[in-house]
């Protein structure tokens, strides 16, 4: 029989401080902090190291090992208990937060259960650059939308790191997942916002067309509209907003009035690339045949 190792004496111990934490994904700078502070509670060798202490845990707790492998990097992350998707993805990087289509599907804006969880790593400040013109308009939107190639796989889940612009997590709020987990995510509003600037990352336009249908006994036209001016989009979307208020056709004209009192100086894409567009002239927007 091999002789015990200090770390199989203090297992115990480990495992209840572990336990104390009362966390379920832990960081290895987290690890290793809690194996510094009680090292000489547990007795372990001056000379312990932190590889060491891991592959412990793994071999003999019920810590998991979570690997992201995003294009340029592994992010890894280890599970003490059962963690959602969301709780992971909110764990890569501080002060991130879910949005898009995982905004829409807390708030129960959709009957689809996305495959794909968005997380928002905001960017720091950068200029809106040039006067918006017609020309400059027509011609971003006349071609398909960069999107971010910043993903990884788990569990049978894609995690989607976005960079948006800055806006000081502008509401952001906290609110309970399908586990009761407690999870930072963009609020009705913010939401709404965010999926018509880019409909690629919730389902397409048809989608966001139902959200915004799902989302009329609960959303503030007029935070949404506070929100809107606060961040500043370079682009009117506005126009964009509007339209589908207007084609919900579940909002009052005068929460459809609101939206139309923004000025409308250009013509506008309901998003990028559209093949076969109508027109509003209301809004002055172009949109997929069809809807």
């Amino acid at each position: 029989m091999a002789p015990r190792t200090r770390l199989s004496i203090a297992k115990s111990d480990i495992i209840a401080a572990i336990e104390a934490e009362s966390l379920k994904i832990w960081t290895a700078e987290q690890l290793n902090q809690l194996m510094r502070e009680n090292a000489q509670f547990w007795r372990l060798a001056k000379n312990q190291s932190l590889i060491g202490f891991i592959e412990f845990l793994l071999r003999d707790t019920k810590l998991e090992q979570a690997t992201l492998t995003f294009p340029q990097k592994k992010i890894t992350r280890y599970l003490w208990g059962e963690a959602s998707i969301f709780e992971l993805s909110l764990s890569l990087y501080p002060n991130v937060y879910l949005s898009h289509y995982s905004a829409v599907y807390l708030h129960g804006l959709t009957e689809q259960i996305p495959k794909t969880v968005y997380v928002n790593k905001e960017q720091p400040y950068q200029s809106q650059g040039t006067e918006l013109q017609q020309e400059r308009i027509d011609f971003a939107f006349s071609r398909n939308v960069r999107v971010s190639h910043e993903i990884a796989e788990h569990r049978g889940y894609r995690i989607c790191m976005l960079h948006g612009a800055k806006t000081d997590n502008l509401g952001v709020v906290e609110m309970p997942g399908p586990e009761g987990e407690m999870l930072n995510v963009t609020d009705i509003e913010r939401t709404l916002i965010d999926i018509t600037v880019r409909p690629v990352y919730s389902g397409g336009v048809f989608e966001v067309l139902k959200a915004y249908r799902m989302a009329a006994e609960r959303v503030s036209i007029n935070r949404l509209i506070a929100y809107l001016k606060r961040i500043g989009h370079a682009y009117p979307f506005h126009q964009a907003i509007g339209f589908y208020l207007e084609k919900a056709g579940v909002y009052s004209e005068s929460q459809i009035e609101l939206v139309r009192s923004l000025p409308i100086n250009f013509d506008f894409y309901l998003e990028h690339g559209i093949k076969d567009a109508e027109y509003s002239k209301g809004w002055r927007l172009y949109f997929p045949k069809g809807m």
